[in-house]
């Protein structure tokens, strides 16, 4: 790739995230390895901004990280009185009304909630910690292809909050509510092995295989038409919410506008 391919595919690149677009493929990148890819107010403001920025074309959105670590969590600057240049602290969200409050919180899971889009299928690419906000922004992709380093780990309650960037859902969804309540209250290290036993992992590959691997599974995501893609991850989302016997129905309303359309007759 030249320099030149660089700059025009390059969408956004501000507060420790880059957004790059190459046709049918969007790449988020958490860039601050530094800090181990710490999370803050300012960078969940510019992950919301890159769900904004997706051009209609894009269908598979990867998510990685650079460094040895996709997110050690929050950064704790935020509970320091000073907090972060030009944003409230943490301690300072707290004395203010409780609307103020849901709105900072509702505000801060915008950057966690578009993933689950209908028209995208999203892919987190993780190695090395990903911790309690780290840990939740895995969660909010639909697919995890990880290192064989990983370590998962919910520990907001050993700094006496509960996770609140949308985590808990797709937690107990994938593992259960038993296995979701133990790992959140011990804040305990989930590794490779428990992750795809339990779901929490599509696929585990070597560390210096991670970014091959993302790129297969990207390619076989995109190889189906995006139409009958875009109506099987609506069935599957809503499956949960629905009886038996609803689901079948819903199969064959989405089967029918999938027939219509590939014998070209409007609704």
């Amino acid at each position: 790739m030249t320099t030149s391919d660089a700059v025009r595919e390059l969408v956004l690149d501000q507060d420790g995230v880059r957004l790059a677009v190459d046709g049918e493929t969007a790449t988020v990148t958490l860039a601050n390895p530094a800090k181990r890819n710490a999370q803050s107010p300012a960078l969940w403001r510019t992950l919301a901004q890159a769900g904004r920025s997706l051009p209609g074309s894009v269908r598979v959105v990867v998510l990685r990280a650079e460094g040895k670590s996709f997110s050690a969590g929050l950064d704790r600057q935020a509970f320091t009185p000073e907090g972060f240049d030009g944003e409230p602290s943490f301690l300072d969200l707290a004395r203010g009304s409780d609307a103020e409050l849901d709105a900072a919180i509702a505000e801060y899971q915008d950057a966690f909630t578009w993933w689950r889009r209908r028209d995208l299928i999203t892919v987190a690419a993780v190695q090395g910690h990903a911790i309690g906000a780290g840990f939740q922004l895995a969660l909010a992709c639909d697919l995890r292809v990880v290192a064989r380093d990983v370590q998962f780990a919910m520990r907001e309650t050993s700094l006496g909050l509960v996770p609140d960037l949308t985590g808990t859902h797709p937690l107990v969804s994938l593992v259960g509510y038993a296995r979701a309540l133990e790992i959140c209250a011990t804040g305990r290290f989930v590794h490779a092995e428990e992750a795809e036993r339990t779901g929490l992992a599509n696929l585990v590959v070597e560390p210096d295989e991670l970014d091959a691997a993302v790129t297969d599974l990207t390619g076989a995501l995109l190889a189906a038409p995006r139409d009958a893609v875009i109506e099987t991850k609506a069935l599957l989302q809503g499956a949960a919410g629905r009886s038996p016997s609803e689901q079948y129905v819903a199969e064959r309303a989405a089967q029918a506008r999938r027939l219509r359309d590939l014998a070209g007759i409007g609704d």
